[in-house]
């Protein structure tokens, strides 16, 4: 039996597991990623790439925005195959009481430092004419963007590997052991510290972590260049994102560097069936034509489905399993991985050299859930 011995393992070559991986060797470490089918694929392949700063609660406020500006950071270095633009998001309001949230979301923003501008029905048409008519207003948030998945996360091992990283592509982890993964060829790649960044998968290697696979669909177009401007939410996303017991759907559209539109969102558990299904991208899209009838004219080109890693309370796991302090979690990051995989990098990394991280971190830990359930 082959045995390589690294400083870290990285499980997972999404986004995720490639932006810690490449954290990690910055960091002075000796990495080894190993992936069982592409880098970049899984849910990395199949999400839309929004960047977006979210305000659901403050620790998902303060790792959405850490890691937003971490991307800005990186912009320049980033190819042109990341397609990375900076669009802005405006968040749709269709009624009275949906600008009350509006302004909600303004104070809460405006407090903490994010520009956003609060859009009348006159602004926010003029800013997105496809819009249907009579639409309350909305909130933009300039700074949000967009990346094309696959191709950061590419990026991101590609430059790991350039400083000394090694992949392991194709290989499949069959175990964890208490310092060591045991590959499907035989071999085993020893190291001091291993991290499972298998998204939905995370769970059939770290037994007992309370992390569940999220199903959703998305649709893509043929090139309308200009037909939306921004990406375009509707204010009852979050809504739509918090139900855990029904199959939910909601407005999401994103104008693709390209001239497309990727359109969303879906979310489904206990499914496991990868395929596209008739009823929910009906829902899905009747729902979209309800914001841009017009979509109605549009051809598509493609719909394919994904796999989200969700923990109950909305935040991702990141730091050492209980019961294992050498094995550490990046995963349950649900549908904000694209978003959070540079802050998620950052904090995983301080933990395993010893340094402070620049937001608190207590509220991600794996140990957390162990806290509610003594508390329960």
């Amino acid at each position: 039996m082959t045995s390589h011995t690294y400083d870290v393992v990285v499980i997972g070559a999404g986004i995720v597991g490639a932006a810690c991986a490449l954290e990690c060797v910055n960091s002075g470490l000796k990495v080894a990623i190993v992936e069982a089918k592409i880098v970049g694929g899984g849910a990395t392949a199949a999400g839309m790439g929004h960047l977006v700063v979210m305000d659901d609660s403050e620790a998902q406020f303060a790792l959405t925005n850490y890691s937003c500006k971490l991307w800005r950071e990186v912009k320049e270095e980033l190819p042109a195959t990341v397609e990375y633009e900076t669009c802005g998001t405006i968040w749709v309001a269709i009624d009275d009481e949906e600008m009350d949230e509006v302004r909600r979301k303004q104070n809460y923003y405006t407090e903490r430092g994010v520009a956003v501008e609060v859009l009348d029905a006159k602004a926010v048409a003029e800013a997105e004419p496809n819009l249907r008519p009579g639409l309350a207003g909305g909130l933009r948030v300039p700074g949000d963007s967009v990346v094309y998945p696959p191709c950061a996360a590419k990026f991101f091992v590609e430059r790991a590997v350039s400083l000394g990283a090694v992949l392991f592509l194709g290989k499949s982890v069959l175990a964890i052991n208490a310092d060591r993964v045991s590959l499907d060829d035989g071999s085993s790649i020893s190291a001091k510290v291993l991290v499972n960044a298998a998204g939905s998968w995370s769970p059939s290697l770290s037994a007992g972590i309370d992390v569940k696979k999220r199903k959703g669909h998305l649709l893509i177009t043929d090139r309308y260049p200009q037909f939306a401007r921004h990406q375009l939410v509707e204010l009852g996303y979050l809504k739509s994102a918090h139900s855990l017991t029904s199959d939910s759907v909601a407005f999401n559209l994103q104008p693709r560097k390209t001239g497309q539109m990727l359109i969303g969102s879906s979310r489904q558990y206990g499914v496991d069936s990868s395929d596209v299904e008739a009823q929910i991208l009906k829902r899905m899209l009747n729902r979209a034509l309800e914001y841009m009838p017009s979509l109605g004219n549009l051809l598509s080109i493609r719909s394919w489905t994904g796999f989200r890693a969700a923990t109950p309370d909305k935040l991702p796991l990141i730091g050492p399993q209980v019961d294992q302090e050498n094995l550490y979690l990046a995963t349950g990051h649900e549908g904000l991985g694209i978003t959070t995989s540079l802050g998620t990098a950052k904090l995983l990394t301080d933990q395993i050299v010893g340094r402070e991280s620049v937001i608190p971190r207590e509220a991600y830990l794996p140990e957390r859930v162990t806290r509610e359930l003594a508390h329960a």
